[in-house]
């Protein structure tokens, strides 16, 4: 009986582009659209870019506090009706707390849920988050009132998202430069700043 021969291997295909979004382009062009809004960025690299990035009373830096960039930023803006309120995730440290969706979603706030995705725990070392999530649909399963993904600069800027609770999901890249110096403040005066921002 002749030996059959293993049918070719299929060619590879073609690998996504990488993302060419930075956190710096999105937190850039969040600013623009909301000058006065609290910004609320999870611990790690997130909130060292930021710092580093567009430094200002109204940051909230969470400084050791993965995973509750959106609960804090939910409690801000429940206090403060009318006040826009960003929550500057990343996609791990969602993961982390995914209960919270739901909270942010039935809320009725002005809060933007921004989750920057670069696939990784980049600041324990670059290990890969278990898998790229959908946070739109996630979000939207949750019951917020929009979700949007974005992958580049020309869909950020076109992204148009009603009063919130919304949820902007942002793929981008690692960093490349890395993310600059570690924020300066103690958490007592991150504090102080913020609730100076908001009185």
């Amino acid at each position: 009986m002749p030996t059959q021969l293993p049918a070719p291997a299929a060619a590879p295909a073609a690998a996504a582009a990488a993302p060419t979004l930075s956190l710096t382009e999105v937190v850039t062009e969040l600013f623009t659209r909301h000058p006065a809004a609290i910004t609320v960025s999870t611990c790690g690299f997130t909130s060292r870019e930021l710092f580093n990035a567009a430094d200002r009373p109204e940051n909230f830096y969470l400084v050791g506090s993965m995973g509750m960039a959106a609960p804090v930023a939910l409690g801000i803006a429940l206090a403060r009706p009318g006040r826009t309120v960003i929550a500057l995730d990343g996609d791990g440290s969602l993961l982390m707390n995914l209960g919270v969706l739901p909270l942010v979603a039935a809320s009725g706030t002005e809060l933007i849920h921004v989750v920057v995705d670069n696939g990784m725990h980049e600041s324990t070392g670059g290990q890969t988050t278990v898998q790229r999530s959908d946070f739109v649909a996630l979000a939207r399963a949750a019951g917020y009132r929009d979700a949007v993904r974005v992958e580049n600069s020309a869909e950020l800027r076109a992204a148009r998202l009603p009063a919130g609770p919304v949820l902007l999901h942002a793929l981008t890249g690692p960093r490349t430069d890395g993310p600059g110096r570690r924020v300066t403040y103690t958490p007592q005066e991150i504090v102080e700043r913020v609730h100076g921002a908001l009185n």
